[in-house]
């Protein structure tokens, strides 16, 4: 078996590990400077930007069980990020409420995302980071297509 560095990886290989590792560094990162999971950042997101909702529909919104968004929320709650309210019309409701030290962390995490500082000297180029986006974009917009998991290329090569 012939070993291959990253420079001869297929690119499908090469969008893997690179994914894994910014996702390995984003969640550090939640981690060591906002005490945020990667859910616990979406739940704060979904309540900023929605407002207080039941906590099923704060689930729906997030792609997680109900039972998985409580343990997110009792973290959230104890370090007062979010606010659990009993529904007046229907006590056996609960909705969920961002609170102000919640929105702040949420407006330090959108600046920091929506702040355009490219992650590699290739993406500070315009023309290059405007690639790159098509690029990926086309990928999610394509994550379902059986071709991306086809087994082989043409050449019958393994695709990743």
């Amino acid at each position: 078996m012939k070993l291959v560095t990253l420079q001869d990886a297929p690119l499908g290989r090469l969008l893997v590990v690179a994914g894994h590792l910014v996702g390995q560094r984003w969640n550090r990162y939640l981690a060591e400077d906002h005490g945020l999971t990667q859910a616990g950042m979406v739940t704060l997101m979904t309540l900023a930007r929605h407002g207080e909702l039941p906590h099923r529909q704060v689930a729906e919104r997030c792609f997680v069980r109900p039972a998985t968004l409580t343990g997110i929320v009792d973290t959230l709650a104890r370090d007062g990020l979010v606010e659990r309210q009993r529904d007046d019309s229907d006590r056996r409701s609960v909705r969920l409420a961002i609170t102000p030290a919640g929105r702040e962390r949420v407006a330090a995490l959108s600046a920091l995302m929506h702040s355009g500082r490219p992650l590699t000297s290739v993406d500070a180029d315009p023309a290059k980071a405007q690639v790159i986006r098509e690029f990926l974009l086309e990928v999610i917009a394509n994550a379902d297509d059986p071709q991306m998991t086809a087994h082989t290329t043409g050449s019958g090569d393994p695709a990743c």
